[in-house]
């Protein structure tokens, strides 16, 4: 249901059984308000304050059992290295301040060789300001930093990506340093002191960039290019989540659970059609102004009970969408016809209003929905004290979840970039199979594994992906073939013109892709036993990465599929026709 009102996009209301269902919904939860940044617990006061764009589901205040459930959750964390330690911690603060001195020695420098009156460059400013994880506060052990470099009108994006990279490739501390320029957004690669950090620019139409500047003032866009309001675009969002949250301790607790049970269950990864960092954290600030006094534990609750329940396509929205009137692309199905077919829409709050989860596909949102009302299961059983928090981040048996699989392969010489062009593809695939008749999911495994090499060369690099698939019963069929081959070739066509036009393509290149059954699998995945002890090795084999990295175990060595399996891997020459018969795309049922 849309609605007019003064020109913007109004969302419907949670039916009133729906909002009566969740205020009426009572358990025993606890909560420990855990900033961390501040071990010091916020006091848990009543709410005044309005926040999001319905009014709060319930305004219940945490009872004592709620606290010490909390407590429990905390301690459960901090096993899976959530938390950051105070000495990691003040390193980071180190390094970034080392870093904002650097852009205001640098910005200096600009202004002096571009003729600034010396009254001038004293003041000039510029600033260096973090985004992402690190600003939400909801960081892990090890992981890298969003930055976002603002400097005002007289540098230009030019100089960022000249002297500022010299500038930087002079300091003793600074190593892996590359630069992007020409991605969708561009920016410089580095680790500084051993924290990988990523730079984004942005150049404002200000003379001097004041230490106390509000990224979120809309007036900034003014007179910039698209790039920097691209750029800027990840600090108003962090910023605009963290001032309609009504606690953010709470919030940060409650999101860091609420990612780590995303990792878990293989549903976070936004490249792939699940969620990514900043749409969990929209999804947990809407939680936290629906129970604006709720400790993080009932928050984690009442999460999957609101998202087991919400009637998608409605969208997610923390704030009412505001028109700025400068002719910005913006996220509204009643002017774009594209934005009426998105899933699951979830909607940054900072003009220009975009649909963060754009990439969401049937099959990736039917997944995930099974898994909020699984978790929904779990913490309900939390509640009533017949589980530990521990069952809510056990790992999925992926593997044995389904029948058949679809194995994607690339083997090249090392180059990270060509793992994340394929994998930035294999939506596509996905999406093209749902479209098939015969299929009901097609559901990827955002942990990518080591794949075979051929032959002996220890110089080349291969990675693999697998999609279980779920095909249609169909009556009265005992078997049936479906031809996937167009599919395959599609997809591999896609990928190969990609990398031809972003030059990464080089002859050792190769893509594959080849059907499995489940009992095929353990031969391209040795640590897959089957019969029974697959269930046991399937949760060791999940239990082995939390981060998804592409090359965790790069020792596995496994021998070709073609040697092993009847199924002949599907494989063309760039922009060419199968190599094989065209029936090699088949599955048998």
């Amino acid at each position: 249901m849309r609605s007019l009102h003064s020109n913007k996009y109004v969302p419907p209301e949670p039916s009133f059984f729906f909002r009566d269902y969740l205020s009426n919904t009572s358990f025993s939860v606890s909560c420990l308000a855990l900033s961390p940044i501040s071990n010091q617990a916020p006091a848990f006061q009543q709410t005044p304050k309005h926040y999001g764009i319905t009014s709060p589901i319930s305004l219940a205040l945490p009872k004592e059992a709620d606290l010490a459930l909390t407590q429990k959750l905390t301690e459960t964390l901090k096993p899976y290295g959530v938390f950051e330690e105070e000495l990691e911690l003040q390193r980071r603060i180190l390094v970034l301040g080392k870093l904002n001195t650097l852009v205001k020695e640098w910005i200096k420098e600009i202004s002096d060789i571009k003729n600034l009156p010396a009254s001038l460059i004293d003041t000039v400013g510029g600033k260096i300001f973090t985004f992402g994880s690190y600003r939400l506060g909801v960081h892990t052990k090890g992981a890298d930093i969003d930055a976002l470099c603002v400097a005002p009108r007289h540098v230009e994006r030019t100089d960022f990506f000249s002297s500022f990279y010299e500038k930087l490739k002079e300091q003793e501390e600074v190593k892996d340093l590359r630069a992007v320029e020409e991605a969708f957004v561009p920016v410089i690669k580095l680790a500084f002191d051993g924290i990988e950090i990523d730079i984004l620019f942005a150049r404002l139409a200000l003379q001097t960039i004041p230490e106390n500047l509000d990224l979120r003032d809309d007036g900034l866009l003014k007179n910039l290019d698209i790039r920097c309001i691209r750029s800027l675009n990840g600090c108003r969002v962090t910023d605009e989540i963290l001032h309609l949250v009504p606690n953010i301790g709470n919030f940060r607790l409650t999101l860091r659970t609420i990612k780590l049970w995303a990792k878990r269950r293989n549903i976070y990864s936004n490249i792939l059609g699940f969620l990514g960092g900043v749409s969990w954290a929209m999804l947990v600030a809407r939680t936290c102004q629906l129970y604006p006094n709720a400790a993080a534990s009932t928050l984690v609750h009442k999460f999957f009970l609101v998202f087991s329940k919400w009637e998608w396509p409605n969208p997610v929205l923390l704030k009412q969408p505001e028109d700025c009137n400068l002719n910005l692309p913006v996220w509204d199905p009643r002017v774009t016809p594209s934005d009426r077919y998105h899933l699951m829409p979830i909607i940054t709050p900072a003009y220009p209003q975009q649909n963060s989860t754009y990439n969401v596909s049937a099959s990736t949102r039917a997944v995930m929905v099974e898994e909020f009302k699984q978790g929904l299961a779990i913490t309900d059983e939390i509640l009533q004290n017949k589980a530990e928090w521990s069952k809510l981040f056990e790992a999925p048996n992926f593997f044995q979840k389904y029948k058949f699989f679809f194995v994607i392969f690339l083997c090249s010489g090392y180059f990270s970039a060509r793992v994340g062009l394929v994998e930035s593809k294999i939506r596509i695939l996905v999406g093209n199979l749902e479209k098939n008749e015969f299929i009901t999911l097609a559901h990827v495994n955002p942990q990518s594994f080591p794949g075979p090499k051929e032959g002996n060369d220890k110089e080349e690099f291969s990675t693999m992906w697998v999609i279980g698939i779920v095909f249609k019963k169909m009556e009265g069929s005992e078997n049936l073939n479906v031809d996937l081959t167009f599919d395959i070739q599609s997809f591999t066509d896609t990928v190969y013109r990609q990398a031809i036009s972003s030059k990464m393509f080089e002859q050792e290149m190769k893509i594959s892709a080849m059907h499995v059954k489940r009992r095929q699998l353990h031969q391209l995945l040795p640590n897959l036993k089957r019969r029974k002890h697959s269930t046991e090795s399937l949760r060791q084999m999940n239990d082995s990465s939390l981060d998804m990295s592409i090359d965790s175990d790069n020792s596995m060595s496994v021998p070709s599929p073609t040697s092993m399996l009847s199924s002949t891997p599907f494989m063309g020459p760039p922009l060419g026709p199968p190599a094989q018969s065209p029936r090699v795309g088949d599955f048998s049922i």
